[in-house]
């Protein structure tokens, strides 16, 4: 039996996002390292893999959107709490950090409804947000591509 609409997309070039555990991580500082998983320009929202080596730092920084955080491996100091492995924590719009240090080497997920904008004591030092994470992305294909 016929179904009583089209359902076939509008948009042929949607497809599924698959990274594969093979993909490359990209190299971000020596000690902090991120794959991306998802990027989407029609809701600013993005998701990446970090992979932060024992002693990373990073810098104070402000959320302008929700985020969520998964530890797969590791302990975060964030804030005046730790997050182990198999913590999860959700962050609302508007949420300020001081740095926040990998304890150990720690794999996480980390998505993000928005910019995050990052400080030091006397002013704005820069931001991440959709457009850059895919600027990180396109960087690193270029290369993988060269290769």
């Amino acid at each position: 039996m016929p179904l009583p609409q089209d359902i076939r997309p509008a948009f042929q070039s949607i497809q599924d996002t698959v990274v594969r555990a093979s993909d490359p991580w990209i190299e971000q500082s020596p000690t902090s390292k991120m794959k991306v998983l998802w990027v989407s320009r029609d809701s600013s929202t993005w998701a990446v893999l970090i992979h932060w080596k024992k002693g990373h730092v990073a810098r104070p920084h402000k959320h302008l959107g929700g985020a969520h955080v998964y530890v797969v491996s590791g302990k975060l100091q964030v804030r005046d709490g730790v997050l182990n492995a198999g913590d999860y924590v959700y962050e609302p719009s508007g949420v300020l950090h001081d740095a926040t240090t990998a304890l150990e080497d720690t794999i996480y997920t980390f998505t993000c409804d928005g910019s995050v904008l990052y400080f030091d004591d006397n002013s704005f030092t820069g931001y991440t947000n959709w457009e850059t994470i895919e600027k990180l992305r396109g960087r690193a294909d270029m290369a993988k591509a060269a290769e």
